[in-house]
C-alpha cells in the first residue's frame, strides 16, 4: 500500500479528498455505465449523480457507457430513456456514449490476448456439470452464494466440445500495471497465497482471493456473449477511466477486475462504491424487484429525484433551480470533511 494509506470510512458527503491534480491535462476521466434492462429508478440515480459530482469536483471528464453486452436482459429503446433520464437531471456527458454492442472486436482481441500468454481456457462444463463437481467433493453453495468454479477444464477439455472461455485465476502477475491515480487511492498489492489487496474510497481496505471465492470466471459465455466481467475492464481501460464510480452491489467485481486488469497490463482505477438504497423490505432497490422509475419528467420533478439522491449520498437538499443545485453539490463534494 501506499505510504499515505487508503482513505477512512466516510461520514456524511462521499466527496472529499481530491485524488488528482485540479484541470490536469489528460487527468481525472470518470464514467456512469447503466444497462439498459429498465429505466434508472432511485438506487441507480444514486450512482449516476455521485460519478457526475465526483468528475466534476475534480474539473474532470464524465463519460456514459450503455452495458448492453447482456443482451437477452436489455430492453428496446431503454438506453434512449436512460440518456433522457440523465439529460433531465442536468447530468450530461461530455462524450457521445457508447454501447458494449458495438465493441465486440475489442473484446475480442483481449481473449485473444490472454489465451495468447496463457491467461485463458476454454471450458466445456455446464453448471449442472460445476455443480456435479462440487458435490462429488463434498463443497456445498452458501445460499445466494457464488457457484464457484472447480477448474475442472483446466488441465484440457477431454474430448468434449468448448462452451466458454474462462480466466485462469493462477495465471501470475507480468507487467503489472501502475496505478493510474495519486495518493494512493487505489493502491493495490497481493498478499499471500493470491490475495488481491485495494483501497475504496468508502469503504476502506478490501480483499479477495479470487481463486477460493469465485473460481476460474467466465470471459466469453456459452451463448457467445461476452461476459460482464471483460467487457467492463477492456472499456475501462480503452476510454482510460482513472476514476470507477458505482454502487457498492458491485463491489464483489473489484478483484475479479484487477486480476484482469493486471493480466491485460492496464492501469487499474480508483474506487468508490455508494450506499445501496433499499426497498421497504430491506432488499436492495432494483430492476429485478420492481423498482419505480425515477420520475425526471419536469425540472420540479428531475430537483426531487435528485434531491433524495444527494440524500442518499450525505448531501443537504437544495431548493433549486437545477443548474444552482448540481453546483451547490459540487461543492459540498469537493469540500474536505473533518
Amino acid at each position: 500500500m501506499s505510504a499515505a494509506g487508503p482513505l477512512p470510512r466516510r461520514e456524511g458527503p462521499l466527496g472529499g479528498q481530491r485524488t488528482t491534480r485540479s484541470g490536469e491535462r489528460g487527468g481525472y476521466v470518470g464514467r456512469f455505465a447503466p444497462s439498459p434492462t429498465g429505466p434508472l429508478h432511485a438506487g441507480s440515480l444514486v450512482a449516476a449523480l455521485a460519478s457526475w459530482l465526483d468528475a466534476r469536483s475534480h474539473h474532470g471528464r464524465w463519460l456514459v457507457r450503455i452495458e448492453d453486452v447482456d443482451t437477452p436482459r436489455c430492453l428496446p429503446g431503454m438506453d434512449a430513456i436512460i440518456l433522457r433520464q440523465l439529460a433531465d437531471c442536468g447530468l450530461l456527458p461530455d462524450e457521445p456514449p457508447v454501447w458494449q454492442t458495438r465493441r465486440a472486436p475489442l473484446y475480442e482481441a483481449a481473449l485473444q490476448r490472454l489465451v495468447a500468454a496463457g491467461a485463458a481456457y476454454p471450458c466445456a462444463c455446464s453448471r449442472k456439470d460445476i455443480e456435479a463437481a462440487r458435490a462429488e467433493r463434498g463443497e456445498s453453495r452458501e445460499r445466494f452464494g457464488e457457484l464457484v468454479y472447480p477448474g475442472t477444464c483446466r488441465g484440457g477439455l477431454r474430448g468434449r466440445p468448448a462452451r466458454a472461455w474462462r480466466f485462469d485465476t493462477r495465471f501470475s502477475e507480468q507487467n503489472r500495471p501502475q496505478v493510474s491515480t495519486e495518493s494512493g487511492v487505489s493502491a493495490i498489492e497481493s498478499g499471500a497465497n493470491g490475495v488481491i489487496r485495494w483501497a475504496d474510497r468508502r469503504l476502506g481496505p478490501q480483499a479477495q482471493d479470487v481463486e477460493q471465492a469465485v473460481g476460474d470466471f467466465v470471459l466469453k459465455r456459452a451463448d457467445g456473449l461476452w461476459a460482464y466481467q471483460l467487457a467492463v475492464v477492456v472499456d475501462d481501460a480503452d476510454q482510460r477511466i482513472t476514476h470507477v464510480v458505482r454502487g457498492e452491489d458491485l463491489a464483489d467485481n473489484t478483484a475479479r477486475q484487477i486480476a484482469l486488469q493486471r493480466a491485460l497490463g492496464v492501469a487499474t482505477p480508483a474506487y468508490l462504491h455508494t450506499p445501496l438504497v433499499r426497498a421497504a423490505d430491506g432488499h436492495k432497490l432494483s430492476k429485478q424487484n420492481g423498482a419505480a422509475a425515477a420520475d425526471t419528467a419536469s425540472p420540479p420533478q428531475a430537483l426531487a429525484a435528485l434531491n433524495a439522491a444527494a440524500g442518499a449520498l450525505g448531501l443537504p437538499p437544495q431548493p433549486g433551480p437545477l443548474p444552482a443545485a448540481l453546483a451547490a453539490w459540487v461543492a459540498a463534494w469537493r469540500a474536505p470533511t473533518a
